[in-house]
C-alpha cells in the first residue's frame, strides 16, 4: 500500500570556575502567563546555588530501592573522575578533561547555540543540513508550521523541496569518505562466542542486495514493508534496505503477539513481511515464524493478503525442518538474496516524503501509525546523537534497545550510522547467561558509549555489585538512560558502581512522536542532577502548562507541551490525521502536548513524573490500557476489566488489574493464571499484568464513567487518599476492592 506523504527555560548558569555567576543570580516565584505569551530567551535566564530540601518531591516515592544505591537523603556533589565529595553539595560537575575536549564543554557556549536555534531555526538547521548530501537543496522556505488548531490543519514541514535519501546518507556517504573499512556493525549472538561483523562497505552491499529484491519482488516507492525480526543484523540491513528504495519500513517488535502484529499488517497493507524462523532469547526459543504465520492467518480473514514472507534462516535457533512453510509464499532469505548484485540505485525522495511507520500504543486501545518523514528526521536524529553523547569519531556505541521501539530507529541505526559510527547489536537478554554479560560485551568490544533503559539498571542493581566490577568498564565514557524517567537512586547506580564515577549520564527525555531526544544532558556542558533530564535540545521550546492551558513559569509542576515544531517531528498518524489533531495539539491549543507530566525545580532543571493519560510505560513499552483492558474482555469467563499503572521497582511501572468476573464464576488461581495468558498471547508478554484484583465492582460515576483515580490509590494502598466517593453510584464498591486486595 502506498503511504502519502520558543523560549528558553529558566537555565543554572555556572561559569567556567564552577561557581555561580553573580550577576545573574536571584529569584522566581510561579507566575501564570497567557497560554500565548511568548518570552524572549534572555528574559529567563536565572540562577540558583543550592536546590530546595524539597526539590525532588516528585520523586522522593521512588528514592530508595533494596539494593546498591541505598537511600537518597540528599544529592552529593560529584565532580566526575573524582571520589565523592560532600554531602552539603548537590551537582554532578563534568570533569575539566571531560568538558575540555567536549562539542559543548561549557553553559555558555550551550546557551549561545540554543538561542540561535530559537532565535533564527531556519539558518540554525540549515547550516546543520548542508553537512549531509542532497540531490537538489530545498526551497527558501526552510520550514513551514501550524501547531494551533483554531488556525487550521495542523500541519509541520522541513525542508520541503529538498532532494536526498538517508541511507545513501547512512552508507554511501560514508563509504566515498573514506570509512569503507571501518567497522559498521558489531553483532553479537545471544550465546557467548556467537559474534560476526560487517564494514561500512560490507554493509552497503548486504543493503543493496535485499534492496534489489525488493524491487524484483514489486515494492516501489511509497509502498509499505512490515519487518517482524529479533536483534540480528538484517534488522537494520531490511530498514537501509526499504530507505534506499523509499518504501515505508513498519518494524515491529518481535514480542507482539500475533493479534498486535495482524492489527499493524491490516493497518498499512505491506505486500511483503520480513521475518526470520526462531529467535533464542537467554534459554528460551521464541518461534517467530509461527507467530507470523498465524498473524497472515489473521489479516488474510480481515482483507489483507501479504503476497511474499521472506524468512530468515536463523540455524542458532532452530532448523528448516521444524518451520512450518506455506509454498508460494514463504521464501528462505539466505536461498535467494545472495543472488543480487551488491550495488543498487537509489530512489531520491523528498525531505518530506515517509521514511517508515511505527505503532505506539493509545489510550483508545487501537495503536497509532505515527509516521515520520525523510528529511527533517534525518537531521535531527544524526544531530542529538552528536551531541547527546559528545560522539568521537573513535567511539565504540552500544545501545541496547530493540529496532521494534523508535529508540532502535534513531539510536541504533539511523542516528549513529549518518555520523559513521560503530554499533554493538545484541540479539540475546542482558542477563544471560549471568548478569554480568552486559560488561562482558563492553569490554569485548571497548564500548566506550553505553545507551540503556532504566529498567534494565534497576534489574541489574538487583544482583551482587561483583557482576559489574569484575569487569574492567574502562573503555566507558559516557552513560544514556532512556524510556522512562530514572530514578535517583539507579542514576546513582549506574554513575557510581558501572561508571566508576566518571562517565556522565545522559538521561533523555523524548518520545515515538519526537522522532530523537527533546531534553537531554549535554555531557560537557552542564552539572548534573541524578534523575533530571536537565534542559532542552537545540531548537526545543517545552513550556509547562496548567489544566487551562497557562504557561507557568519557575519552580512549577505540571503537563509538559513543546511550543514551535522541531525537525524531527512527526508529520501525522497515518490514515487519521484527525485523531492526530485531538491526541496531539487539542489538549492545549497551539502547543505539541506530550502526554507527560513534569516538574521544573527552581534551578530551571526538567524532572519527568511519568504519563498523565491513560498510557503506562512499563519497561520504557508504552501500553495503553485500553489495550490490556479489550485483551482481558475477551477472556470467556471476564465482565469487565479496568487497568492502572503502579510502580514497579524494576519495570518502572507495572500493569495492575482490576478484574470483574461473570455472574457466579468464582475467584482461583487457575483463572488468575488464564488472565493472564490472555493478555500474553492478544498483545505480548511485556503486557502481562503484574496483579489481577478481584473486582465485584468497579468504582464508576452515575454517568458510568470509571473513576481510576480511586483505583490508582487502592492499587498502591494509599487508601488514606481515595477523597471524595460520594459521587459514584455505588459507594460501597470501594470498601469491598479493600477487602479484597490481599485475595
Amino acid at each position: 500500500m502506498k503511504i502519502g506523504s520558543p523560549s528558553s527555560p529558566i537555565l543554572s548558569v555556572v561559569s567556567s570556575s564552577g561557581s555561580l555567576d553573580p550577576k545573574i543570580s536571584g529569584s522566581l516565584g510561579s507566575r501564570i502567563l497567557p497560554a500565548t505569551q511568548r518570552s524572549s530567551p534572555s528574559e529567563n535566564l536565572l540562577l540558583h546555588r543550592k536546590m530546595s530540601s524539597n526539590s525532588l518531591r516528585h520523586v522522593e516515592s521512588m528514592s530508595q530501592l533494596p539494593s546498591g544505591a541505598g537511600k537518597i537523603s540528599q544529592l552529593n556533589a560529584v565532580v566526575l573522575g573524582e571520589s565523592l565529595a560532600s554531602e552539603e553539595n548537590d551537582l554532578v560537575f563534568p570533569s575539566k578533561e571531560f568538558s575540555g575536549q567536549a562539542l559543548v564543554s561549557s553553559p555558555q557556549q550551550y546557551m549561545e547555540m540554543h538561542k540561535r536555534s530559537m532565535d533564527d531555526p531556519a539558518a540554525f538547521w540549515s547550516d546543520i543540513a548542508s553537512e549531509f548530501y542532497w540531490k537538489q537543496k530545498w526551497g527558501d522556505q526552510v520550514f513551514s508550521e501550524n501547531l494551533d488548531v483554531r488556525k487550521g490543519p495542523i500541519s509541520i514541514e522541513w525542508f520541503k523541496g529538498g532532494i536526498t535519501n538517508i541511507c545513501y546518507n547512512c552508507l554511501d556517504k560514508n563509504v566515498e569518505a573514506g570509512l569503507g573499512d571501518k567497522t559498521a556493525i558489531h553483532w553479537e549472538g545471544n550465546e557467548l562466542g556467537v559474534d560476526a561483523s560487517l564494514t561500512y562497505s560490507e554493509l552497503l552491499q548486504r543493503v543493496c542486495q535485499l534492496a534489489n529484491y525488493l524491487k524484483d519482488n514489486g515494492v516501489k516507492k511509497g509502498d509499505a514493508v512490515v519487518i517482524y525480526l529479533p536483534m540480528l543484523m538484517e534488522l537494520p540491513i531490511a530498514m537501509l534496505a526499504c530507505a534506499r528504495i523509499g518504501a515505508v519500513h513498519s518494524v515491529v517488535f518481535a514480542g507482539f503477539s500475533a493479534d498486535s502484529l495482524a492489527q499493524r499488517i491490516v493497518d498499512c497493507k505491506p505486500n511483503v513481511i520480513l521475518t526470520c524462523n526462531a529467535v533464542k532469547r537467554g534459554p528460551k526459543t521464541i518461534n517467530l515464524k509461527a507467530i507470523v504465520d498465524a498473524a497472515l492467518d489473521q489479516s488474510s480473514k480481515d482483507g489483507v493478503s501479504v503476497g511474499i514472507c521472506l524468512t530468515y534462516d536463523n540455524a542458532l535457533a532452530t532448523t528448516r525442518e521444524n518451520t512450518k512453510w506455506q509454498n508460494g509464499r514463504d521464501v528462505w532469505w539466505q536461498d535467494v538474496i545472495s543472488q543480487y548484485p551488491t550495488s543498487c540505485e537509489v530512489e531520491w525522495v523528498d525531505a518530506e516524503d515517509p521514511l517508515f511507520l511505527l505503532y505506539t500504543s493509545g489510550s483508545t486501545g487501537k495503536p497509532k501509525g505515527v509516521l515520520h518523514t525523510t528529511g527533517g528526521y534525518m537531521i535531527y536524529t544524526a544531530t542529538t546523537f552528536k551531541y547527546a553523547f559528545d560522539y568521537k569519531s573513535t567511539d565504540v556505541y552500544w545501545c541496547t534497545a530493540d529496532c521494534g521501539w523508535i529508540t532502535g530507529h534513531s539510536y541504533v541505526t539511523y542516528g549513529p550510522m549518518l555520523n559513521g559510527a560503530t554499533v554493538v547489536v545484541f540479539e540475546g537478554a542482558p542477563n544471560y547467561p549471568d548478569p554480568g554479560r552486559c560488561w562482558d560485551i563492553v569490554d569485548k568490544y571497548k564500548v566506550s558509549i553505553f545507551y540503556t533503559a532504566p529498567t534494565l539498571v534497576r534489574s541489574l542493581m538487583r544482583d551482587d555489585d561483583k557482576f559489574v566490577t569484575r569487569h574492567s568498564r574502562k573503555s566507558l565514557r559516557v552513560l544514556g538512560s532512556v524510556g522512562e524517567p530514572i530514578n535517583p537512586s539507579a542514576w546513582r547506580w549506574f554513575f557510581n558502581v558501572v561508571g566508576d564515577s566518571r562517565c556522565p549520564i545522559s538521561d533523555t527525555w523524548w518520545q515515538t512522536e519526537t522522532g530523537g531526544f527533546m531534553i537531554t544532558p549535554l555531557p560537557g556542558a552542564w552539572p548534573q542532577k541524578p534523575g533530571s533530564a536537565t534542559f532542552p535540545f537545540f531548537g526545543v521550546q517545552p513550556v509547562i502548562v496548567d489544566e487551562k492551558g497557562n504557561e507557568i513559569e519557575g519552580e512549577c509542576s505540571g503537563y509538559l507541551c513543546v511550543k514551535g515544531s522541531w525537525p524531527g517531528a512527526f508529520r501525522t498518524l497515518f490514515g487519521d490525521h484527525e485523531r492526530y489533531e485531538t491526541t496531539y495539539f487539542k489538549p492545549f491549543a497551539g502547543y505539541y502536548f506530550s502526554g507527560d507530566g513534569c516538574s521544573r525545580d527552581k534551578d530551571g532543571y526538567y524532572w519527568l513524573t511519568g504519563r498523565v493519560d491513560d498510557v503506562i510505560n512499563v519497561s520504557g513499552h508504552r501500553i495503553g490500557t485500553a489495550e490490556v483492558e479489550s485483551a482481558l474482555v475477551l477472556h470467556p469467563q471476564c465482565a469487565e476489566a479496568a487497568v492502572v499503572g503502579i510502580e514497579h521497582e524494576v519495570k518502572g511501572q507495572g500493569i495492575y488489574a482490576f478484574v470483574t468476573l461473570l455472574e457466579g464464576v468464582p475467584y482461583s488461581e487457575e483463572l488468575r493464571k488464564s488472565l493472564v495468558l490472555m493478555v500474553r498471547n492478544q498483545i505480548g508478554a511485556f503486557a502481562a499484568p503484574d496483579r489481577i484484583h478481584w473486582a465485584p465492582g468497579l468504582p464508576k460515576t452515575r454517568s458510568g464513567k470509571i473513576m481510576r483515580r480511586i483505583l490508582r490509590k487502592i492499587a498502591s494502598r494509599q487508601l488514606e487518599e481515595l477523597g471524595d466517593t460520594s459521587t459514584l453510584a455505588d459507594p460501597s464498591v470501594v470498601d469491598q476492592l479493600i477487602a479484597l486486595a490481599d485475595v
